[in-house]
């Protein structure tokens, strides 16, 4: 289990319980005393919890109008992003070229691509990157192959600004899989942070089909630049808990609704709405 993976897990327990102990984290990981420890002081820097002795307790976030960071957002809707990236993942071809972009649930997607034959990826996601490169070093493991597009960093992990801009707009790629910091019916797909509604832009342009995985809570967020219109989206796939106003909208609207359910965590099968 990567160290995002593991920080995910322990995120989801602190909004469960409200606190965990470190004996209980390294059983139920299985990785060492001193793994865990740090896990817990990376997250301590990042706000999303308060180390304690022997363990963590959960921090109330205040809201201040910025994306939280990768780590804050991996743990949020972990169930739903899971159902989203079992059928979003079922949209792949063998030997195509994905673009995955930034985003815990596209990070989700990128991780069921494992076993798709003869992929190249292209992502300007650390994470994503860093999740398929893993692969390559586990045995009998058909890892596609990954181009990193380069650029500054983002808070969540994305790489944005005009080298990244440049490398994308000179690709051609098969099929997009865009995360969203949020979806509405005025504003469209939307991120609080302009260089990477631009750089989201580029992929998009390069791309000859988009896939907006979004869960249902991000449906009426509005971020501060919009980077894709509903009618620019082929397919829009979300979770069963997407409400009926939202469904009816993105019917109407996108190219295909696409509406996972808790069994799609499992066996990535979708279906439509």
């Amino acid at each position: 289990m990567l160290a995002l993976q593991r920080r995910a897990v322990i995120l989801d327990l602190l909004r469960r319980d409200g606190a965990v102990r470190v004996t209980q984290l390294v059983e139920r990981l299985g990785v060492s005393d001193m793994t865990v420890r740090r896990d817990l002081e990376a997250l301590a820097r990042t706000g999303t919890l308060e180390k304690v002795h022997g363990g963590a307790v959960a921090t109330t976030v205040t809201t201040t109008g910025e994306e939280p960071g990768f780590e804050a957002k991996a743990g949020l809707e972990s169930t739903a992003k899971a159902a989203v990236a079992g059928a979003a993942a079922a949209l792949v071809k063998p030997g195509s070229v994905v673009a995955v972009s930034g985003g815990t649930t596209a990070f989700a997607v990128a991780a069921r691509l494992r076993y798709v034959p003869g992929l190249t990826v292209v992502t300007n996601s650390l994470p994503v990157a860093e999740l398929l490169r893993g692969f390559a070093d586990e045995p009998d493991a058909g890892a596609p192959a990954v181009l990193l597009t380069g650029g500054a960093p983002t808070r969540s992990a994305a790489l944005v600004g005009p080298l990244a801009d440049q490398a994308i707009r000179s690709l051609q790629v098969d099929l997009l899989i865009m995360g969203a910091h949020g979806v509405s019916e005025r504003a469209g797909v939307t991120s609080p942070n302009l260089a990477e509604a631009q750089t989201n832009r580029a992929l998009i342009e390069s791309a000859a089909r988009l896939a907006v995985v979004a869960d249902h809570s991000k449906w009426g967020v509005v971020g501060l630049s919009r980077f894709a219109a509903l009618s620019e989206i082929d397919y829009f796939v979300s979770d069963g808990a997407l409400d009926e106003e939202a469904r009816t909208v993105l019917a109407r609207e996108t190219g295909r609704l696409i509406l996972a359910d808790a069994a799609d965590a499992a066996d990535g099968a979708p279906g439509d709405a």
